[in-house]
């Protein structure tokens, strides 16, 4: 990994994925509902349930070792099994694309008093932490969000049995900010984030959600997706859901009553056109669009979803 190839300039993302008979991020607080504002039904999704997507994806469609996962493991007893198979710490993708909380590495014994080597060994739960070049907020729908009666579910496996509550929303279309941070990235020359990292992050950002699909996640689907990179790694722009509307707010069952405007956002990537290297950009065909990217007047690269 030669320094050239480490992101040099900050992105700007905006992603929008919508959800449709199903449960986008569950409460384990409340019973596993879907998140919501109870005081303005708008659907919320953690930055958490989004990244886990593209590490599942990455994981299992790229065959990317990961840190994060859902095995159990802690920290130690993880390195020391990926270790084993030859699994570096620089090789963890996630970890450059996102971050991650570490145990402490230890200093060798040559190099420690005696009074230091017990303290060490008393101290086992020390932990680092990595930040992630690339982050998210959490999401939210652009419409009200209707939630659907609930219907009591049950469940048998290996001779035993469960009753539950299966909560679904009715259509929720959600937009997420995130943000490509250069300067975290170029923080380790030998493990930072690459240009190459950032392209597979996006191809996995755009399939992973139906390919990770889950009986309550089933029913979504990735509509748009935008990331403006800036001409350097001192700008940043305002979170760009500022910028988009959808025309029907309310009482929407699907993606063909959606109407999403874009003229606030070309109006305000025109003027911070100064600031603004290229943009990259994908929207689904079923999506209708009011409002054309191209009138910014920028480089502009269209991505492929397939």
């Amino acid at each position: 990994m030669t320094e050239k190839n480490i992101v040099n300039k900050n992105s700007e993302i905006l992603f929008l994925y919508d959800a449709k008979m199903c449960n986008p991020n569950g409460d384990m607080d409340d019973e596993n509902k879907p998140r919501m504002d109870k005081e303005t039904d708008i659907n919320l999704v953690s930055d958490v349930r989004l990244k886990r997507y593209v590490r599942d994806y990455l994981k299992i469609f790229e065959g990317k070792p990961i840190y994060v996962d859902d095995d159990a493991l802690d920290g130690k007893t993880k390195l020391k099994q990926m270790k084993k198979d030859g699994v570096k710490e620089d090789d963890l993708i996630d970890i450059r694309l996102f971050g991650a909380v570490l145990p402490k590495e230890n200093k060798k014994k040559s190099d420690k008093k005696e009074s230091e080597k017990k303290e060490s060994e008393d101290n086992t739960d020390e932990e680092r932490g990595i930040t992630g070049p690339i982050q998210f907020t959490w999401g939210y729908s652009l419409n009200k969000t209707e939630m659907l009666e609930s219907k009591t579910i049950t469940s048998k496996w290996s001779g035993q049995g469960g009753i539950g509550k299966d909560f679904r929303i009715k259509y929720s279309l959600l937009a997420f900010s995130g943000f490509v941070n250069s300067k975290t990235a170029q923080s380790n020359k030998e493990k930072g984030l690459t240009i190459e990292d950032l392209h597979l992050f996006e191809k996995a950002l755009l399939r992973s959600i139906p390919l990770m699909s889950t009986r309550s996640k089933y029913g979504q689907y990735p509509r748009f997706y935008l990331r403006v990179e800036l001409k350097d790694d001192k700008k940043s722009l305002k979170d760009l859901r500022e910028y988009v509307f959808i025309k029907k707010r309310e009482n929407i069952s699907s993606i063909d009553e959606v109407e999403l405007g874009l003229s606030k956002l070309v109006d305000y990537l025109k003027e911070s056109k100064d600031l603004i290297e290229k943009i990259f950009w994908w929207a689904d065909d079923k999506l209708n669009i009011t409002g054309e990217l191209k009138d910014v007047g920028l480089p502009m690269e269209t991505l492929k979803m397939w």
